[in-house]
């Protein structure tokens, strides 16, 4: 069947006013130019088209555009239609000529929490996602259940439950926008709670402190002793506990077995819930892989996972394990906050398909081999400097001489390196006495930049 010509026009909208067609329309256009609204290269819809959508005269719209054409407004060439001509307008002479920018960024980037994007698994991302795109019913493009696909939170159930130790079930799983996402839906719900403060870790990422700061929940430190975070006592106001306990960030120490079953016993007894952050659980090295808390008690642990570590931060996927209980409630808080359907239904077959597990493993190869140089150039540059936190994860903590740490981040941005000191993450109320340390990311340079960033990091180190 022959089709409209209009069905292949390009959408203009254009303001006229003033007397006469003719010039009316010249100067909308015209204005539509100047003021940035159509952008140089721009096509523009074809005489006949848009003759079409104006309700005017072909020959009137082409005259208009021979017309800007000569004034310079627009080009035209055989075989590429009418476009917005580039206007670049000529400096001043007595301007004067621009200082050069600084850098933007520094040159190597060793900030802990965001993984090699370089190896991004693009090829079987994009063959994951045309699978599911080709399997996926047209109901699935619809807005859904609030808990997100559930080709995904199966997928996610038997993964989690295979590779972490999760009791995890489809219809207690929500997928999230990310872990933040995930961390703002649960603060509201625990804001309307009596005992709304969430107790946090003595050392831990600053701006999650804040978020819950700004749903309204107080964010008092958990009490911090040799061996790492201990959990509340009885009489502590906190209706809830926010921790790291696979690997607790930053100072890399996984939770001691008789704390885990303390912490457990403690949301038991005092009706508590448990917010447990499995932030890099996937990458471990020297060690048996840690469980995640959610399998003591699933009914007192919200496990809260996501992709941002092993796949990329910028795909903002991640998932809340539910206790029952607030399955309800937090299906209630997620209306506008689920992640695309299509990359859910992508993640979905990239978990069932193997890719995932086989990208973790690489991952984990390749992380390690940058650990592993890291120690051994410490121990050749910097003998004095103690490596702790580095069994997991991705990012070690560099413990300096005391008082040491303020001139050594500054000497590191002298050597065009961006690293953060640990006082950064201290919270400010906790009874901890301060050290001195850096917290090293090595999962973000890619692997070409990664002697250079080492080279650099033992030229600041004291």
């Amino acid at each position: 069947m022959a089709k409209s010509w209009a069905t292949f026009g390009v959408d203009l909208h254009l303001d006229r006013s003033g007397p006469g067609l003719r010039r009316s329309l010249t100067e909308a256009l015209r204005e539509a130019v100047r003021g940035g609204r159509l952008a140089p290269g721009t096509r523009l819809p074809s005489s006949r088209s848009l003759a079409a959508d104006l309700g005017v005269a072909r020959n009137t719209v082409a005259e208009v555009y021979a017309d800007l054409i000569a004034e310079g407004w627009l080009a035209a060439r055989q075989g590429s239609g009418t476009r917005v001509a580039d206007r670049t307008p000529a400096t001043p002479a007595h301007r004067p000529a621009p200082h050069p920018r600084e850098p933007g960024r520094p040159a190597y980037d060793l900030v802990p929490g965001t993984p090699e994007l370089a190896s991004f698994p693009r090829a079987q991302w994009l063959r994951a996602a045309r699978r599911a795109l080709s399997a996926a019913p047209d109901q699935a493009l619809g807005y859904g259940d609030p808990r997100g696909r559930v080709e995904l939170r199966t997928a996610l159930a038997g993964y989690l439950s295979r590779a972490r130790g999760v009791h995890a079930d489809p219809d207690r799983i929500v997928v999230c926008a990310g872990f933040l996402g995930g961390l703002g839906v649960l603060a509201e719900l625990l804001r309307r709670r009596a005992g709304n403060a969430v107790a946090v870790e003595s050392y831990g990422l600053p701006h999650h402190r804040q978020l819950l700061r700004r749903a309204g929940c107080d964010t008092p430190p958990l009490p911090f002793g040799d061996r790492g975070t201990l959990p509340p006592d009885d009489a502590a106001a906190a209706g809830a506990v926010l921790l790291t306990p696979s690997h607790q960030f930053p100072l890399g120490l996984p939770l001691l077995p008789e704390r885990r079953t303390a912490l457990i016993d403690w949301a038991r007894r005092t009706g508590g819930l448990v917010l447990e952050d499995d932030y890099d659980g996937e990458f471990r090295y020297d060690r048996q892989p840690v469980g995640a808390l959610q399998g003591l008690d699933p009914d007192r642990v919200v496990y809260l996972g996501t992709a941002s570590k092993s796949l990329a931060p910028g795909l903002r996927l991640g998932w809340l394990v539910l206790p029952p209980a607030l399955v309800e409630e937090v299906m209630d808080g997620m209306a506008g906050r689920t992640p695309g359907v299509l990359d859910q239904l992508t993640l979905a077959e990239f978990l069932g398909s193997g890719d995932y597990d086989r990208h973790v493993r690489s991952a984990r190869l390749r992380y390690r081999r940058r650990r592993d140089a890291l120690v051994a150039a410490l121990a050749e540059r910097a003998p004095g400097v103690r490596v702790t936190g580095i069994a997991a994860g991705l990012h070690a903590v560099l413990e300096l001489p005391p008082g040491t740490e303020k001139q050594t981040v500054r000497a590191a941005a002298w050597h065009g390196l961006a690293v953060h000191g640990l006082s950064m993450f201290r919270h400010p109320d906790a009874d901890v006495p301060p050290l001195d340390a850096l917290v090293v990311g090595y999962g973000t340079p890619p692997d070409h930049a990664w002697a250079g960033a080492l080279d650099a990091l033992c030229r600041a180190l004291p």
